[in-house]
């Protein structure tokens, strides 16, 4: 089940305004939804994609970033490969759990040089010192901060009205006990269920 959520927006900014230029790195917590906005993403905004994800990668596709002097020979290796056909401009290339291959992630200033595809890199814990040292932190490379789901996010996921909660706080007047309880108990359910994505789609 996929959920709207306001990372999405943000990448939409990124590929108008900075796709050529930068790559974009999905930060957060674990399980806080970065994996699944990233594809689907993807699937929605580009011709095609391929989705490297370093937890369950296999040896022949980190053999190909032994040696990325060549990109030429990269891409279609990335190509033979997974079966994916990448198209300039119009293809993206997902480093999924970058952290976890800290090559992948110095060979950013590279590949957004070149200037064919795009790049999201999707990674936890990223900043801590063991997952960059000895590696060249890129400066081509822009962050977006992964939250779990905010009361809007929740609201938009379990058909609740967010814009009408606006209107009445908008109108600053009273509306009465009842609805006051019924939109009360909704915040709680919030509070309870959280706003990590498994536990709200469990809950809806």
């Amino acid at each position: 089940m996929y959920f709207k959520r306001k990372a999405y927006n943000k990448l939409l900014d990124w590929k108008k305004l900075y796709s050529d230029k930068y790559a974009v790195l999905l930060e957060g917590a674990r399980r806080v939804g970065k994996s699944t906005i990233s594809e689907s993403f993807a699937k929605n905004e580009y011709k095609s994609y391929i989705l490297i994800d370093f937890s369950k990668v296999t040896d022949n596709i980190l053999d190909c970033f032994e040696d990325i002097g060549n990109l030429n020979i990269f891409f279609l290796r990335l190509q033979a490969e997974t079966g994916i056909t990448l198209y300039e401009h119009d293809s993206l290339i997902i480093f999924d759990e970058v952290q976890l291959f800290p090559k992948a992630r110095q060979a950013i200033k590279h590949l957004v040089s070149d200037g064919r595809y795009s790049y999201l890199e999707t990674g936890s814990l990223i900043s801590i010192r063991k997952n960059v040292k000895d590696i060249l932190i890129p400066s081509e490379e822009m962050k977006i901060q992964v939250y779990p789901m905010d009361y809007e996010e929740f609201c938009n996921a379990a058909g609740s009205s967010y814009e009408l909660l606006q209107q009445i706080f908008d109108c600053g007047t009273a509306i009465g006990q009842a609805t006051n309880r019924k939109l009360m108990r909704d915040l709680r359910i919030y509070m309870a269920v959280g706003g990590m994505p498994q536990a709200v789609e469990a809950y809806i």
